[in-house]
C-alpha cells in the first residue's frame, strides 16, 4: 500500500528530477483501442488491458463500463489521487477520501436527433474527506490539488484534437 511517506517521497523525488531535467516533464502517451464483437473495445496501455462497451439497451454487449463512466472515473480518480498526494506532501492526515462525479447528458445529439453538441452538458463533483486536521488546511490542499489536476484541466478547457485516418481496402484488385 502506498502510505503517505512513500507518496511524499515519490512526489518530492519527481519534483526534484524535473527541476534538474525539465525536458523529462514532456512526453507523449499512446493508448490502443481495438473494436470487436460489434461494440466491445479492448483498451490497451502498457501492461493494462480492459474492456469498454455500451449496454444492451443501446445495442451493445455490456462487456465493460461505457466511455462516459470512464470519463467520470478519470476525473474522480485524478482528484482523489491528487488530494492524497497533496495531503502527504503537506503532512495532513487523511482517513478517507471519496469523490462523486455527476454529468448531465442529452442522448438526442448522439442519435442524430439534434444538432446540439453530443457530449456532457455539465459536470459536477463532490468531495468527501475525513481528517482530524483543521478545515482550513483541508480546503487549502483541495484548492492546491484542483489547480494542478491534469484531468480537471482537460475537462475545463478546450484542447486541440487532431484526426488522422488510414483506410485499407479489403476488396481484391484494389490497391
Amino acid at each position: 500500500m502506498a502510505d503517505p511517506q512513500t507518496i511524499k517521497e515519490a512526489f518530492k523525488r519527481n519534483q526534484k528530477m524535473l527541476k534538474l531535467r525539465p525536458s523529462k516533464a514532456k512526453s507523449t502517451a499512446t493508448t490502443k483501442v481495438r473494436l470487436f464483437d460489434g461494440t466491445t473495445c479492448e483498451v490497451e496501455h502498457k501492461h493494462w488491458k480492459f474492456k469498454v462497451d455500451i449496454g444492451t439497451s443501446e445495442g451493445g454487449n455490456d462487456a465493460g463500463p461505457g466511455p462516459g463512466i470512464l470519463e467520470r472515473g478519470a476525473l474522480g480518480s485524478c482528484l482523489a489521487i491528487a488530494y492524497s498526494q497533496r495531503a502527504a506532501v503537506l503532512g495532513i492526515p487523511i482517513d478517507k477520501i471519496e469523490v462523486d462525479v455527476e454529468s448531465d447528458f442529452d442522448a438526442r445529439p448522439m442519435l442524430h436527433l439534434s444538432d446540439n453538441p453530443p457530449g456532457f452538458k455539465a459536470m459536477r463533483y463532490k468531495v468527501y474527506i475525513e481528517s482530524p486536521a483543521p478545515e482550513d488546511n483541508i480546503m487549502q490542499l483541495i484548492e492546491e490539488a484542483d489547480s494542478h489536476s491534469p484531468v480537471l484541466d482537460d475537462f475545463s478547457r478546450a484542447i486541440p484534437v487532431e484526426r488522422e485516418v488510414t483506410i485499407k481496402s479489403t476488396e481484391k484488385g484494389i490497391s
